[in-house]
């Protein structure tokens, strides 16, 4: 169930950028996009892909639960 929820965060997260880029494309502005905000967004994805992989619990089940990695890796290349 953690995973489940874990994912729901995830695909908030993951489909709020794309409406921001969009937003901030039509409006021709970055304004209110800081450099450290997106550093510390991607800092969190990174914090969150190491605790996956040095989760002995988590790497005992890669086989079927890969998915929430491909979730956390999907949104880090978003925000990249």
């Amino acid at each position: 169930m953690s995973e489940i929820l874990e994912i729901i965060m995830l695909i908030c997260f993951g489909f709020s950028w794309p409406i921001n880029v969009v937003k901030a494309y039509k409006a021709r502005t970055t304004k209110g996009k800081s450099v450290i905000f997106i550093s510390l967004i991607l800092l969190g994805y990174v914090a969150g892909i190491s605790a996956k992989f040095t989760s002995a619990e988590y790497m005992q089940q890669i086989g079927t639960k890969w998915y929430v990695l491909l979730f956390y890796f999907l949104n880090f290349t978003m925000v990249t």
